[in-house]
């Protein structure tokens, strides 16, 4: 693989597709983030600073999907398809409806303004789970600068089905990425507070899910270095395909880092897609990159 992909424990090897090499599908953007594929070979993902959303396709070429976009960052599919959206100006989470609606699902905790919603993924259930750090109202730069009202930085459960909003883990300075186990038993959550402080976390922790709703036993599951577990998807065996400021840095279940995936610019974000969930889409800076695996990814929806 030569300098393009370091292997560092040979079950690695089984997950790359030989010949395979990293496409740079297209650039432009100042910082993206959240990718998510479509079931028509394309995928939308986050420009923040620009507050607009873009869409690459093999047939057009990056496109703008929607401008303004509320400062988007994260998104996912839920089960019926539709996508969920995190909003740092509109401190929500929103869904984007059928028709092209865009619907207001939670932006309060007990009355109080959510910070500025990260990442989100959705459970086989339909619940909503999503991080709230302070990095959309910090600055106007990714959002508004504003206080946060709630004071903490939490891990949330969201319930459409009863439109219920309830704190899933507590204890993080600024959590980012998450994602779920394939079997959905263990939840995956970076802590990022390194980005504005030195001494500040840069690892992934892991918690098993009891009941399928109640995230216990947190531990640190990988310190990622260098740079930052910004976000990260699993494959269907439980590999966790990560960011970071060098490379996508791909971990075993078991916490072994396997090896890295070099990409030319520092990395946010990446999401498996393609007809059989093969290709691994990676958000870096200003460019959205490509690369063939010999794995698939964990099916959301």
């Amino acid at each position: 693989m030569g300098d393009k992909i370091l292997i560092e424990d040979s079950r690695l090897e089984p997950l790359l597709r030989p010949g395979a090499e990293l496409k740079k599908l297209c650039t432009g953007a100042i910082w993206s983030e959240g990718p998510v594929w479509w079931d028509d070979g394309s995928v939308t993902w986050s420009d923040i600073p620009n507050n607009r959303m873009l869409k690459w396709s093999p047939g057009e070429g990056m496109t703008v999907f929607r401008s303004p976009s509320n400062h988007t960052n994260g998104h996912t599919r839920d089960r019926e398809g539709r996508l969920v959206s995190c909003e740092h100006s509109g401190r929500r989470i929103s869904r984007t409806e059928a028709d092209g609606t865009v619907v207001t699902l939670v932006d309060r905790f007990e009355g109080k303004r959510l910070n500025s919603p990260n990442d989100v993924v959705v459970k086989s259930d339909g619940t909503i789970w999503f991080t709230d750090p302070p990095y959309g109202i910090i600055s106007d730069y990714e959002g508004v600068k504003a206080e946060s009202e709630i004071g903490a930085n939490h891990v949330y459960r969201f319930d459409p089905a009863s439109n219920s909003l309830e704190i899933a883990c507590n204890d993080f300075q600024r959590p980012n990425g998450l994602a779920f186990s394939p079997d959905e038993k263990l939840l995956y959550v970076s802590d990022t507070s390194r980005s504005h402080d030195p001494d500040g976390n840069h690892h992934i922790r892991v918690f098993d899910v009891a009941d399928g709703r109640y995230p216990r036993n947190g531990r640190v599951f990988a310190v990622i270095e260098p740079g930052l577990s910004d976000g990260f998807r699993l494959d269907v065996n439980g590999n966790i395909f990560t960011s970071s400021a060098d490379s996508i840095q791909v971990y075993a279940p078991d916490g072994t880092r396997l090896g890295k995936i070099f990409v030319p610019e520092v990395i946010s974000n990446c999401t498996f897609g393609g007809a059989d969930r093969s290709t691994l889409f990676i958000t870096a800076s200003t460019s959205l990159y490509s690369i063939e695996l010999a794995t698939k990814g964990s099916v959301r929806p």
